[in-house]
C-alpha cells in the first residue's frame, strides 16, 4: 500500500488555498457571507494559511438548517473560511484516494455520478438477464442514517492508513472532529461515547463517505466476489441469476456492515425483486424494455421548475439561470423513457415565458 508523507504543506500553501477558493466560490458570489469574504480575499487567503502553517487553526461552528430532497435532510454548513479549506484538502487528499476506489462506486468522482451509475446497473441488468431471457434478481440496500452513523475514530483510522504526514493528520482530526458529537442512547451511557457523524454540507464529506465505504466495497468486490455490483453514496444493488444466492448474501453484508464499520441497513429499504418487477434505483425505475423516472422525482421536478420560474417571474434570478435549470433537468430526463414528461418541463417553462 503506498503512503504519502509530505502533504501538509501543498493542501496549505497559498495557491492551493486560491486555486480552492476559485472552485468555492463559482455559483454562491451572490451570497452574503461569500461576498463578504471576497472583500478582503487576500488579508483573508493568508490568514487562513498562516494559521494552518502555525496550528493555530480551529474549525469554526456549523450553520444548521433542514432541507426536502425530497426526504428531509439534516445540513450542517460550515464558514466560507473553512469551506474554502475543505475545498484546498479535497483536491490534494482526492487525488490519493481515487484510485483505490472500484469502478462501481459512482457517488461524488469525477467521470461518475448518478446517471452513469444508472447506466451501468443497466448494463448489468441485461447481461444476468442475457438481454431478458433468463432469470434475473436484485438485491437493494440502503444504509440507514448513513452520514450520521460514521464512526469518526475508525475513519481517522481508515485514512491514517494512507497518511503519515503528522500535520496533515491533525488538520484530518480537526475537521473531522469539528462536527457535533452524534451518539445513540446505549453509548450514551458509556464511559467513552464513541464520536459518530460527518456533516453532509462538507465538500471533505463526499471523499470521507467513499474512503468509508470503500471498506465495503472491497470486501464484496475481493472477499465475496460479488461480480454485479453498483454503489453510489450508501445506497447500493447487487445482481444475479439466483434469488437464493442473494439471499444468502444479505447476512454477509450486514454482518461486516455492522461489525467492521459500524453501520445498519434500513430495515425498510432492503428487498430482493425480478428484474422484470421493475428496478428502482437513484431516483429511476429499470425494467426489462425501458427506464421510468419514479412517479415522486417527476413531481419534485416540475414542482422545482414552477418555483425556480417564479423567482424569473418576481425578477429574483436571470433568464439564464432559469435556462441552466431547465436543461439539468432535461439531462434527467433524457436518461429515461420520458417523451410526455420532457414535453411537459418545457411547456411550463415556455408558459412562464409568456411564449
Amino acid at each position: 500500500m503506498k503512503t504519502y508523507k509530505n502533504l501538509f504543506e501543498q493542501i496549505i500553501s497559498p495557491e492551493n488555498l486560491f486555486i480552492a477558493w476559485e472552485r468555492f466560490k463559482k455559483g454562491k458570489r451572490n451570497k452574503r457571507d461569500v461576498a463578504k469574504f471576497e472583500f478582503d480575499l487576500e488579508r483573508n487567503i493568508f490568514k487562513l494559511h498562516r494559521d494552518l502553517k502555525g496550528k493555530k487553526y480551529r474549525h469554526g461552528p456549523y450553520f444548521s438548517f433542514y432541507i426536502r430532497d425530497p426526504k428531509v435532510r439534516h445540513i450542517h454548513k460550515a464558514t466560507v473560511r473553512d469551506r474554502v479549506l475543505h475545498h484546498a484538502m479535497f483536491r490534494i487528499l482526492n487525488i490519493i484516494f481515487e484510485p483505490t476506489f472500484i469502478p462501481t462506486a459512482f457517488s461524488c468522482r469525477v467521470g461518475k455520478g448518478a446517471h452513469k451509475g444508472v447506466r451501468k446497473a443497466a448494463k448489468m441488468l441485461r447481461t444476468v438477464s442475457k438481454n431478458n431471457t433468463c432469470s434475473c434478481y436484485v438485491l437493494k440496500c440502503d444504509v440507514k442514517k448513513f452520514f450520521d452513523s460514521i464512526d469518526q475514530r475508525l475513519l481517522i483510522h481508515i485514512l491514517e492508513k494512507r497518511i503519515k504526514d503528522e500535520n496533515t493528520r491533525w488538520l484530518l482530526r480537526e475537521i473531522i472532529e469539528s462536527y457535533p458529537n452524534v451518539v445513540n442512547e446505549r453509548e450514551r451511557e458509556s464511559t467513552a461515547p464513541r464520536k459518530k457523524g460527518v456533516p453532509i454540507g462538507n465538500l471533505t464529506s463526499q471523499l470521507f463517505a467513499n474512503v468509508y465505504m470503500n471498506e465495503f466495497d472491497q470486501y464484496v468486490k475481493h472477499v465475496l466476489r460479488v461480480q454485479y455490483y453498483a454503489r453510489y453514496t450508501d445506497d447500493f444493488v447487487i445482481i444475479a441469476d439466483s434469488q437464493e444466492y442473494l439471499l444468502k448474501l444479505l447476512p454477509l453484508l450486514q454482518a461486516f456492515l455492522k461489525k467492521r464499520l459500524g453501520l445498519r441497513l434500513h430495515p425498510d429499504k432492503v428487498f430482493i425483486r425480478s428484474y422484470h418487477q421493475g428496478i428502482d434505483f437513484l431516483g429511476y425505475g429499470m425494467l426489462p424494455h425501458h427506464i421510468v423516472l419514479r412517479t415522486k422525482t417527476k413531481r419534485r421536478m416540475l414542482r422545482k421548475l414552477r418555483g425556480r420560474a417564479g423567482e424569473y417571474a418576481l425578477g429574483g434570478i436571470t433568464e439564464q439561470t432559469l435556462r441552466a435549470t431547465l436543461q439539468s433537468y432535461l439531462g434527467v430526463i433524457s436518461h429515461a423513457n420520458a417523451r410526455r414528461l420532457r414535453d411537459d418541463v418545457l411547456n411550463e417553462f415556455w408558459f412562464w415565458r409568456g411564449e
